[in-house]
């Protein structure tokens, strides 16, 4: 590992949140950025000793903000926020999510307008390092006042209680400090609020997603591009002439790349001269529902990376003197992206599905269910009615959970963004649709097969190789989900893509053209 991360200097993305998580990148704390945050503990410190009034530093919280709270009880105060907010429910979330976590909430501390004591900084930096990942349940949270009950849980660790995971085995807080040679963190003020309030739950779910339905759009064109070949369809509508008349960056952008994917294919010159007016929408509007995807993709990408870098902490401390209680751990901005997204990775199932459904019907030559014998097999009808049952249960996950509020804290926090369900219910949907994708490829080669000897474009025959070494043609009926499993596994390791884009370099096309900086994953 020769690169580092500088937490609070430094412009993380999500692909640098990732790496970091990873291990691939090492975050750090330069003296630079520990003196700022040094210097807003000694805010804090002087605002106790002076008796100023601030939420959450010498008052309760939530309607308890009138609450005054002794100098002496400051201390207890943290510790009881801690333990009292720490009331997530349900499973643990993925420990990527939980590291992520982490690192979001140690780059918004950093930046020194927190409070916390440097040594809380550096214990959480040793909790990414050594990898040893606070357990976080996935429900709880209604993102405003910041995620609470998942940081609660997330920071249970820093005072000794809590769980852990620690390669690969669950085991209490306290045993895995112990076996470190390391005490609890002795909190002081304002530090139990500055760990649990903030977005990071929401956020980290949000840079997970952004990578994933990055590869989702990537894998969609390919996938899109293989079943128009099995469909003999044609690239007529991907002309850019067409798109320059309706500029959409998404747009131009998947129509150019089906363009450069179909380039010099055989299967397509074979039938120029044919009478059929034109493709179904599945077919013939992939740039127009790839794209507008798309660009609900950078949407996302751009305010995830915004979010990163942004302090959602309350109260924000600019000296000892200026405090503002503001609104910076409110999730609506990120629940109206998330919940976008989650309407646009829906609908590239949606129209894959479409086309899964065509290709078993029998037409353009086809035969049906894609099987030499139909009737004594089955073929590939059954698989289509899993893309079907996938498809309705992302439908019912698209109801925006930005569009709901319950009132809570008795009334205090009377609107709340519930930003944090819009992230899980984004990354259920993509879940299902990587499956949906791993169907329509084994639909899509299959079909492509049923056209030789003639061969597709040079850069899909590369990707049609790549599956059959996976997955076989298939001549009779078989345990399909052992072919879906494999072809899923290649979707979400990325090894798809990286296998088209390298045939790309190969026979030097250029999938992307000019649009390739403004939708790269950051």
């Amino acid at each position: 590992m020769n690169r580092t991360f500088q937490y609070g200097a430094d412009h993380l993305t999500p692909g640098i949140a990732l790496d970091i998580a990873s291990g691939r990148i090492r975050g750090v704390l330069t003296p630079e950025v520990m003196a700022k945050v040094q210097a807003s503990h000694a805010h804090v410190q002087a605002i106790v000793q002076h008796h100023t009034t601030v939420y959450g530093v010498n008052t309760g919280f939530g309607p308890l903000c009138d609450t005054k709270i002794s100098e002496t009880d400051t201390r207890t105060l943290q510790y009881n926020i801690l333990q009292s907010h720490s009331v997530g429910v349900g499973a643990p979330i993925p420990e990527e999510i939980a590291r992520l976590m982490l690192i979001t909430k140690v780059h918004a501390l950093a930046q020194g307008y927190s409070g916390v004591n440097p040594a809380t900084l550096e214990r959480i930096l040793w909790h990414i390092e050594q990898q040893i990942t606070p357990l976080v349940p996935e429900k709880g949270s209604v993102g405003a006042s910041g995620d609470l009950a998942p940081l609660a849980h997330l920071f249970l660790p820093l005072i000794g209680l809590g769980e852990v995971w620690h390669k690969g085995v669950k085991m209490p807080a306290g045993e895995a400090l112990q076996e470190a040679g390391l005490h609890p963190v002795v909190l002081g003020p304002k530090e139990g609020l500055a760990l649990i309030n903030g977005t990071q739950f929401i956020l980290s779910f949000a840079v997970k997603a952004v990578a994933r339905l990055h590869n989702a759009l990537e894998a969609a064109d390919i996938i899109g591009a293989l079943s128009l070949e099995g469909l003999m369809g044609t690239a007529k509508p991907f002309d850019p002439r067409l798109h320059s008349i309706r500029p959409y960056p998404g747009n131009q952008l998947v129509a150019h790349r089906l363009s450069a994917l179909l380039r010099g294919s055989a299967i397509m010159a074979s039938h120029v001269d044919c009478d059929r007016v034109q493709d179904p929408y599945s077919l013939r509007c992939m740039p127009q529902v790839h794209g507008a995807s798309r660009t609900a993709w950078k949407h996302l990408e751009e305010l995830t990376s915004i979010e990163l870098n942004a302090v959602t902490d309350n109260p924000v401390i600019f000296s000892a003197e200026d405090t503002i209680s503001g609104g910076n751990f409110h999730g609506q901005p990120m629940a109206l992206p998330l919940d976008y997204a989650t309407i646009a990775a829906a609908e590239l199932g949606n129209i894959s599905d479409r086309r899964c459904y065509m290709m078993i019907e029998g037409r353009y030559g086809l035969p049906k269910l894609l099987i030499e014998e139909a009737g004594l097999n089955s073929g590939f009808m059954i698989p289509q009615y899993t893309t079907a049952a996938l498809v309705t249960e992302n439908k019912t996950l698209c109801f925006p959970a930005s569009a709901d509020s319950v009132p809570t804290s008795l009334g205090q926090e009377d609107h709340v963004s519930m930003g944090s369900i819009s992230g899980r219910k984004l990354m259920q949907v993509i879940g299902n649709l990587e499956y949906i994708l791993a169907i329509e490829l084994l639909y899509a080669t299959q079909a492509i097969d049923f056209r030789r000897p003639l061969q597709s474009a040079p850069v899909l025959e590369m990707a049609h190789r790549f599956v059959r070494e996976k997955v076989s043609f298939a001549r009779k009926d078989r345990i399909f989900a052992k072919d879906i499993a494999a072809l899923h596994e290649i979707i979400t390791d990325e090894s798809l893509v990286r296998t088209v884009n390298n045939a790309a370099t190969i026979h030097q096309i250029n999938l992307n053209g000019s649009y390739e900086k403004q939708f790269r994953l950051s």
